[in-house]
């Protein structure tokens, strides 16, 4: 077989085959290794197994043994003569097999088919068949949906053996030498038949009877023998293809154009053409049929050989085709023109071509005309082109009153706003994707739309005051650079809105009130900050999952809606994120740290009331502040003998005798205290013997009372206290409260004293016995010193 049409039909199976998502274990590839034998070594969960451009003469019972998982086996490209009978005996599951490019001989002696009974693709062209007669064991092939022959004669009842199984597509490669009787292919039950020839159409026979047999038809590889092929279907009184296909081949033009007058004047329904090379192109327009019963045109990677042609006697050709569908597509075409007169054709499909704004349109002096002959499409794809003004496509197409699906995606098509846009008006689908638009598009769209598609563009904001589509029910925004959701108020029927990879940190589900019909929301993969205001929207998705008819159902909810910040939630679930309520509202969180801390502060006050808390907290802190002097001021105690003198009213002796004394003198306090009773010098005076004590003594105690207030010698003794405080520079007064003594009582003469209990804090004497002995340790705190000198008379007792 020729290498071009073998590695043609290499490339239609390979295309054939079901694409079968497989784990790497389950696939095996030991092509161009060099193999003279199947390996012995294969994995037995082997599903995929590639033995191609090997030196494999012979296909053994042992070689596919524990191969249980086997599905599909290329052993194309080898030395293959002989097939064991059971070589697939331990393959139930073999669906794909390919021995084509071989040197097998016999195709009625092929009998390990009768173990391949799950076989649905069988290739086993170019190998050295002389006959196409099937044995029995194709009868097995019960499941076999393309089979792929090829030899070189056929005759009347070669293929009775597969009469009951019901192909999808037969291929079969017709050589140069072919000999080819009539009405062999009459038991052949397959939808589709491929023809693949080596060059030029040389023997119309199998032609003749494909077109009779099969619905539909495809011939390959051609490079001649149009001529003959249209005689065929002009002389054939009834023609049973009804799609006819050309795939691969080279012609001229004046063969096309007389070939497809030919099938325009046929039954054929469908002619399609991919693949073609065209040659010797036209200056002038050709001659085309104005009424035929073909309802589709098709044509797919066209290429001309030409240099100098006209491209509009091209085009005209084609666009004035007497067709219900027109397609040309991935062909570089950069205009099309205008039908000459009212044009039939209901849909215009011209994706991935290289049209420009131009389309359709031609200009006749200074004036641009257009395109008023395709009043009848209903449908204009003209996506992946090099269309850029949103604008200028409107007009081209505004006299399109019957267009109702406009497909503009994959172009670079941008509107800035300034021109206005005169679409037709009975436009309800249309797609934008992939382009330049911006904010301003929505001021350049069809007023009835009901469809719209803006995905993969940069709009960023819908304002509802320019959008106004009443009958939008669908609105695809993705991949866009929108940061919030859209009101509803210029599209109140929309009933699905697709915001996925957009700008979205936390959306506004307030707005979506708007949108009274909304059933269907895609706010997936956006990049969610996982903060307060991301709640309402998270309430939303937990919402969605009740399936409740009246809520808005989330898609891909759950699984691609995920924190990108903070850094400790990122790429968590939304579902699963945790936001506490508290933390977002400022009443209820002003109100959850204010009435525990009132509370609190009712409660201690309460309690301090109840218990005196205030005086323990006082005593408290003045025991801590005596302390703290003790440690840290040093006094000059040269010539001190005692810790505190004390003065006190002749009237509360008794208390100083029987609990003050006791508890400063005794085990508990251990300090020396000066008494005037006990250290009073006989023979000085009073004063004397005052100022005496008082400057032997590190501190003078006062015990106030009101009696006290009364007695001259106590302010005597005060007085000189407080002489000696200014003089030492130290604090050296402790006054102790026995009884409340009111200012007034204070004689006016005595101003030190009320100086002193305004400046000084002083302790109260408690008459409760449980807060005596914190009045002790306060006293006792603020009296004790380690003194240098004691008096004689203690040292003689």
């Amino acid at each position: 077989m020729h290498p071009v049409t073998a590695a043609l039909w290499t490339a239609v199976m390979l295309a054939g085959l079901r694409l079968v998502a497989a784990s790497p274990d389950s696939t095996v590839d030991y092509s161009s290794k060099n193999l003279s034998s199947v390996p012995r070594d294969l994995p037995k969960g082997v599903e995929f197994l590639d033995l191609s451009c090997n030196h494999i003469q012979q296909l053994h019972r042992d070689d596919f043994r524990n191969m249980s998982l086997l599905r599909s086996l290329n052993v194309s490209w080898n030395s293959l003569e002989t097939i064991d009978p059971d070589t697939f005996l331990d393959a139930p599951l073999l669906e794909d097999l390919d021995l084509s490019h071989n040197r097998l001989r016999n195709l009625s002696g092929q009998q390990y088919l009768l173990n391949t009974g799950n076989l649905q693709q069988l290739n086993l062209t170019s190998n050295a068949f002389s006959t196409m007669t099937l044995g029995s064991a194709f009868s097995s092939l019960v499941k076999l949906k393309r089979l792929a022959l090829e030899a070189k004669n056929i005759s009347v009842g070669d293929f009775k053996n597969i009469a009951e199984v019901k192909l999808c597509t037969l291929t079969l490669c017709l050589g140069d030498e072919l000999g080819y009787e009539a009405r062999s292919l009459k038991g052949v039950n397959a939808q589709r038949l491929q023809m693949i020839s080596s060059s030029e159409l040389m023997d119309c026979g199998p032609y003749a009877d494909a077109l009779s047999l099969f619905a539909e038809v495809e011939l390959m590889n051609l490079t001649g023998g149009y001529r003959e092929l249209s005689k065929i279907l002009s002389e054939k009184v009834k023609i049973l293809t009804s799609h006819l296909y050309f795939t691969d081949i080279s012609i001229e033009w004046k063969d096309l154009t007389h070939y497809v007058n030919v099938i325009l004047g046929s039954s054929i329904a469908h002619l399609g053409i991919s693949g073609v090379v065209m040659s010797h192109l036209p200056y002038i327009d050709s001659y085309v049929i104005q009424e035929s019963k073909m309802k589709s045109f098709s044509a797919r990677q066209a290429m001309v050989k030409s240099f100098f042609f006209s491209q509009e006697a091209v085009c005209n050709f084609f666009i004035n085709m007497p067709v219900e569908s027109l397609a040309i597509t991935t062909t570089s075409i950069i205009h099309m023109t205008c039908p000459k007169s009212p044009s039939p054709v209901l849909k215009l499909d011209f994706s991935n071509c290289a049209l420009s704004d131009s389309i359709f349109s031609r200009v006749k002096g200074q004036q641009t005309l257009e395109c008023q002959n395709l009043g009848n499409v209903t449908q204009l794809i003209l996506a992946g082109n090099n269309l850029k003004s949103l604008q200028l496509i409107s007009v081209r197409t505004r006299y399109m009153k019957s267009l109702k699906y406009l497909q503009l995606g994959l172009n670079s098509l941008f509107y800035e706003g300034q021109e206005e846009c005169v679409w037709p008006p009975n436009i309800i689908t249309m797609n934008l994707s992939s382009n330049c638009l911006t904010d301003s598009v929505l001021q350049c769209l069809p007023k009835g739309i009901e469809t719209l598609d803006l995905q993969n563009n940069q709009v960023s904001v819908v304002r509802a005051s320019i959008l106004k589509l009443e009958n939008l029910r669908s609105l695809n925004l993705n991949d866009n650079r929108l940061r919030d959701l859209p009101v509803c108020d210029g599209f109140p029927i929309l009933n699905e809105l697709l915001l996925k990879s957009n700008s979205l940190h936390a959306p506004s589900v307030n707005n979506l009130k708007s949108c009274p019909k909304l059933r269907t929301l895609d706010v997936s993969h956006n990049p969610f900050t996982c903060t307060c205001p991301l709640r309402s929207f998270i309430h939303l998705g937990i919402k969605s999952d009740q399936s409740s008819h009246t809520s808005i159902g989330l898609w891909n909810w759950p699984i691609d809606y995920y924190c990108t910040y903070p850094e400790n939630l990122r790429d968590t679930i939304l579902k699963d994120t945790w936001i506490p309520e508290v933390t977002c509202n400022a009443g209820l969180l002003a109100a959850t740290i204010l009435c525990p801390t009132v509370a609190l502060i009712v409660s201690v006050v309460v309690l301090c009331r109840r218990l005196d808390g205030l005086w323990y907290i006082r005593m408290i802190w003045q025991w801590t502040r005596a302390k703290h002097r003790a440690r840290t001021q040093s006094d000059d105690l040269a010539g001190v003998e005692f810790h505190a003198f004390v003065s006190y009213s002749q009237h509360d002796a008794d208390w100083v005798q029987n609990a003050l004394l006791p508890n400063l003198q005794g085990p508990a306090g251990r300090l020396r205290i000066c008494q005037h009773q006990k250290h009073f010098v006989p023979g000085k005076t009073i004063i004397e013997n005052i100022m005496n004590c008082v400057e032997k003594s590190r501190r003078s105690i006062f015990v106030l009372s009101a009696r006290f207030v009364k007695s001259d010698w106590c302010h005597y003794e005060l007085y000189f206290a407080n002489h000696q405080r200014l003089s030492r520079g130290s604090d050296g007064i402790v006054l102790v409260l026995l009884e409340p003594v009111p200012k007034y009582i204070i004689p006016s003469k005595y101003y030190q004293l009320k100086s002193m209990m305004d400046r000084h804090t002083y302790l109260e004497w408690p008459q409760e016995r449980s807060k005596q002995r914190l009045f002790w340790a306060n006293l006792r705190a603020a009296l004790e010193a380690d003194l240098p000198n004691a008096p004689i008379t203690d040292l003689e007792e």
